[in-house]
C-alpha cells in the first residue's frame, strides 16, 4: 500500500476525515516553506497538497495563481519544490505528500526522470491538472511501480465517458471539484456536492475528496458529512498575499493565521466522529 492507502485505511478505521492543505511550493519565501509543512502536519493535516509554480495555471483562481507568482518570483523552480519535499522527508516519513501541478515542467524534465525525482524526495502521489487518464498512457502504471498514485479531477460537468477513464486509472483519492469554476471560488452548494459524492462513491471504493469553494469550519463540515475528506487551499495561502516575503515576522503572522484556519477545520471534521 501506498502512504496515501495506508492513512486513508487508518483514518477509516478511526471513523475520522481527511484534512488535505494544499500550500503553493516556496510560497512565500522558499526557506520557510518546509517549516510550513511541518506545521500544517502539527495542526491536523493527514495529508499534504503542494503545488508546482506554473506561469499558466489554467484551474487556479486569482489567490492560488498569485500564490504561484510569488513562488515563482522568489526563484522556486519544480527541482526546487522536489527538494522542498525531500528535506521535510527527513523527519516527517508517514505524512502523505501530492504533488499538484501542470504538465509542461514535467515534460521539459522528461516523464522518466521527473517520476525518478518524486521517489528520491519521497513523494506520494501526483495530480497532474491537464494530463487527462485517456492520455496518461503508461505514466499511471510507471508511478503505481514506484508506489506513488495518479489522483484525478471530477468535476460536476465530467462527461460518463471521462469519469469511467477517471475511476479506471484513478489511484490514492478521487479529487471532486466541488463547483464549475476555479479555485476559490465561494459559491458551494453542499445539496449538489453530496448528490455527486453518493453517485461516484457507489461506482469506486476509493476515497472521495472534495476541494474547491471550502472556505471555514462550516463548509468543511457540511462536505465532510458526505465525503471522506476535504481540501482547502485559497482560504490559507490568501494570508500569503500582500506581505514583504523577505520579512518573517509578516510571514510569521501569516503562517498564525493559516494555524487558527487548520484548527477551525480539524475541529469542524472531528466533530463529525464525535
Amino acid at each position: 500500500m501506498t502512504r496515501i492507502e495506508t492513512t486513508f485505511a487508518t483514518l477509516k478505521s478511526q471513523n475520522k476525515k481527511a484534512l488535505i492543505p494544499y500550500v503553493m511550493a516556496g510560497d512565500p519565501n522558499p526557506s520557510n516553506f518546509v517549516g510550513l509543512l511541518h506545521d500544517l502536519v502539527k495542526h491536523g493535516a493527514d495529508m499534504i497538497e503542494v503545488g508546482l509554480p506554473f506561469s499558466d495555471p489554467m484551474a487556479d483562481g486569482p489567490t492560488v495563481a498569485l500564490a504561484g507568482e510569488r513562488a515563482l518570483a522568489a526563484g522556486t523552480s519544480t527541482r526546487d519544490a522536489l527538494k522542498m519535499v525531500e528535506e521535510f522527508r527527513t523527519t516527517d516519513t508517514q505524512t502523505p505528500i501530492i504533488l499538484m501541478g501542470y504538465l509542461n515542467p514535467v515534460e521539459i524534465i522528461g516523464y522518466d526522470k521527473f517520476v525518478a525525482l518524486c521517489e528520491q524526495s519521497g513523494v506520494d502521489g501526483l495530480l497532474m491538472v491537464d494530463l487527462p487518464p485517456a492520455e496518461a498512457g503508461s505514466f499511471t502504471q510507471h508511478l503505481t511501480d514506484h508506489a506513488m498514485n495518479e489522483i484525478f479531477l471530477l468535476s460536476p460537468t465530467t462527461l460518463a465517458e471521462r469519469r469511467q477513464q477517471v475511476l479506471t486509472h484513478c489511484g490514492g483519492y478521487i479529487y471532486y471539484v466541488s463547483l464549475k469554476g476555479v479555485t476559490g471560488s465561494a459559491t458551494l452548494d453542499t445539496d449538489d456536492v453530496a448528490t455527486h459524492v453518493k453517485a461516484i462513491k457507489a461506482e469506486t471504493d476509493l476515497p472521495v475528496c472534495v476541494g474547491f469553494g471550502i472556505r471555514d469550519g462550516a463548509s468543511a463540515k457540511a462536505i465532510g458529512m458526505h465525503a471522506d475528506g476535504i481540501i482547502v487551499g485559497s482560504a490559507l495561502v490568501e494570508h500569503f498575499a500582500d506581505i514583504d516575503a523577505n520579512d518573517d515576522e509578516a510571514i510569521g503572522i501569516a503562517q498564525q493565521k493559516i494555524m487558527a484556519k487548520m484548527d477551525e477545520l480539524r475541529e469542524a471534521l472531528d466533530s463529525l466522529s464525535a
